[in-house]
């Protein structure tokens, strides 16, 4: 299912946003220009702004003002993918070279920083105090999210309850503030915009345990990577954790994701990725997502009825669909 396909209701509101997203980030120094481009160029679902315009459309809808809060939630997740492959020292994105591999980690964290320093400059163009404390806390979310997953690298022992506070600060929370400041910035009643939280929270819960199985059950040409890559940067996501709670699994299973670790992280994962596949673990896992998924549809249900709903409900059945 492609992008335009799911969201032709808003093909030319996304159009626009993406020539912003463009232009956002231009600059005049030709290094910078480059690598902030060049995730940019190599695609992505652009979620994150398709929450704000949704959101956007429970109040009064003015693009103007929506692009401000769609194009920063955009960058601040583009800038997070280039720090994550430097940590993760990962060579592929979206089957693209990343950019610390095109370039190097200096340019990489650089790139990064530049890209979420022009989305807090895009922002500071709205007026609303409350959307500037909501985007703010959920950064310093996002980064408590980014030193657990590095503190829990290789961490065989973590539980469930941390691996979803993790995904939760890392991912869900942006999918999260993107349909509420969609709603504030258009001026919906604070209700709606409770509600609109929970629903792009619960689908930002699903949309990462998806990605985990894909990480794992996924083709390197569907997922742009080799499968098992989360694993072997030290990554140990739902499906790999509850294998692990399968006695008879155990054992063989951590000989693997030690070997894996020994080899830093370069061994090859495709026995620890077929136990995996074999086990209960993705089967849980998907249970698990669906579960989020009601919830979501459950606080949509709640929401004023307008067509914007029907767009909302195809994205929670697309997130635990998708192969990509």
């Amino acid at each position: 299912m492609k992008r335009l396909d799911l969201f032709g209701l808003l093909k030319k509101d996304m159009n626009f946003i993406e020539e912003e997203l463009y232009r956002s980030i231009d600059s005049r120094e030709p290094l910078i220009n480059d690598t902030s481009l060049h995730l940019l160029k190599a695609g992505g679902k652009r979620l994150r702004p398709v929450f704000v315009l949704l959101g956007g459309k429970f109040g009064e809808y003015d693009l103007d003002k929506l692009k401000r809060i769609a194009v920063p939630l955009e960058l601040i997740h583009s800038a997070s993918l280039v720090h994550d492959d430097v940590i993760d020292d990962a060579e592929l994105r979206r089957g693209q070279p990343t950019v610390k591999s095109k370039w190097d980690n200096r340019v990489a964290m650089y790139t990064g920083d530049y890209i979420y320093a022009r989305a807090l400059s895009i922002a500071a163009g709205l007026p609303n105090p409350d959307i500037h404390r909501v985007l703010s806390k959920a950064l310093v979310q996002m980064s408590i999210g980014e030193m657990e997953q590095i503190r829990d690298f290789f961490n065989v022992d973590q539980s469930v309850r941390n691996y979803l506070l993790r995904i939760r600060r890392k991912t869900a929370l942006l999918i999260a503030v993107s349909c509420q400041l969609g709603a504030m910035a258009a001026g919906a009643q604070e209700k709606v915009n409770s509600l609109l939280y929970s629903y792009g929270y619960n689908v930002g819960m699903a949309f990462q345990i998806q990605d985990d199985l894909l990480d794992l059950c996924g083709t390197e040409k569907k997922i742009g990577k080799p499968p098992g890559s989360d694993m072997r940067q030290g990554n140990i996501t739902l499906p790999v954790i509850y294998a692990l709670e399968q006695p008879e699994l155990r054992d063989d299973l951590l000989a693997e994701i030690r070997r894996i670790q020994d080899g830093d992280g370069q061994g090859d994962a495709r026995e620890a990725v077929d136990m995996i596949k074999k086990s209960e673990g993705i089967t849980k896992a998907e249970i698990l997502a669906d579960r989020y998924i009601n919830k979501a549809l459950n606080a949509l249900d709640l929401l004023p009825d307008v067509k914007t709903k029907k767009t909302l409900r195809d994205i929670a059945h697309f997130v635990t669909r998708r192969s990509y």
